[in-house]
């Protein structure tokens, strides 16, 4: 079983960073691939970055060029850290393990709010 805990959420100021962590636990997140994604007060959820086994980067257009997603093997965790935060960046942010085993499943962090104040 996979597990995955997000911290590093709450109040940023527009123009600030942040800097989200993911504690993985049940599989080394050296060999899966692993995302952050988050959804938005009315929205749904929609990804934000993608690290996969390699450690090719993708990143959606709201956050590219802001935005780094990277891991630490060593303390299987996943980080995304984002700078020029908006408030447009509002929302509960969630980690993912993708398509780990067979069948192939992904698996979902708890989340961690992020808002940014103006």
């Amino acid at each position: 079983q996979v597990q995955l805990v997000e911290s590093g959420g709450g109040l940023v100021q527009a123009g600030g960073s942040l800097r989200l962590s993911c504690r993985v636990s049940g599989r080394s997140v050296s060999r899966i691939g692993m995302g952050w994604y988050r959804q938005a007060p009315g929205k749904e959820r929609a990804l934000v970055a993608i690290i996969d086994a390699a450690n090719n980067t993708y990143y959606t257009d709201p956050v590219k060029g802001r935005a780094t997603i990277s891991r630490e093997n060593a303390r299987n965790e996943l980080y995304l850290e984002m700078n020029s935060v908006n408030t447009e960046d509002t929302a509960m942010y969630y980690c993912s393990a993708l398509r780990v085993g067979v069948p192939p499943v992904d698996y979902w962090g708890q989340g961690t709010q992020v808002t940014v104040s103006s």
